[in-house]
C-alpha cells in the first residue's frame, strides 16, 4: 500500500487509509470527534463525511496530480459523534484523464453516504501555472 497523492492529508480530518490498490479501489476510516459536531446532540457536519469520501476517491486513483472535478452525493443517515465511518471507493470507469469513482460510507455496516465522484488526472499539479 503506497500512497502517491495527498501526502499531507491530516488523518484526524479526512481519515486513515486502510487499503489502496492503484487505479482500482481504496478504503479509509474516520472516527467522528466532538470537534465535528454542529449541535449539542452530536450531529456531525456532512462535510466531514464528504471529506472522507473525497479522500477515499483520491486514493483509489492514487496519482500525484488527481483532483476532484464534480460529484453527486446522497447523505442517507446522519452521523454522530463517536461513529466510526468507513469509506470504500471503487474506480468504475476511466476515459482519458477522467476517472468515475463510486464511494460508499458506512457506520457499523449501515450505509450513511453514497456518491459518484469524477476525478481528473492533470498533467501537472493544480497549483502550477
Amino acid at each position: 500500500m503506497s500512497k502517491k497523492t495527498h501526502d499531507k492529508a491530516n488523518p484526524e480530518l479526512v481519515g486513515t487509509p486502510l487499503k489502496i490498490v492503484d487505479g482500482v479501489e481504496a478504503e479509509v476510516e474516520l472516527r467522528a470527534t466532538p470537534d465535528m459536531a454542529v449541535d449539542g446532540r452530536g450531529l456531525v457536519h456532512g462535510g466531514f463525511t464528504f471529506g472522507l469520501a473525497d479522500y477515499a476517491a483520491m486514493l483509489s486513483v492514487n496519482h500525484p496530480n488527481v483532483v476532484l472535478g464534480k460529484s453527486e452525493s446522497r447523505f442517507i443517515v446522519p452521523v454522530k459523534v463517536g461513529d466510526l465511518m468507513k469509506a470504500k471507493a471503487v474506480v468504475e470507469s476511466q476515459d482519458g484523464r477522467r476517472r468515475e469513482v463510486k464511494v460508499e460510507v458506512t457506520v457499523e455496516e449501515k450505509i450513511v453516504y453514497t456518491g459518484t465522484l469524477n476525478c481528473y488526472i492533470l498533467e501537472k499539479h493544480v497549483l502550477e501555472t
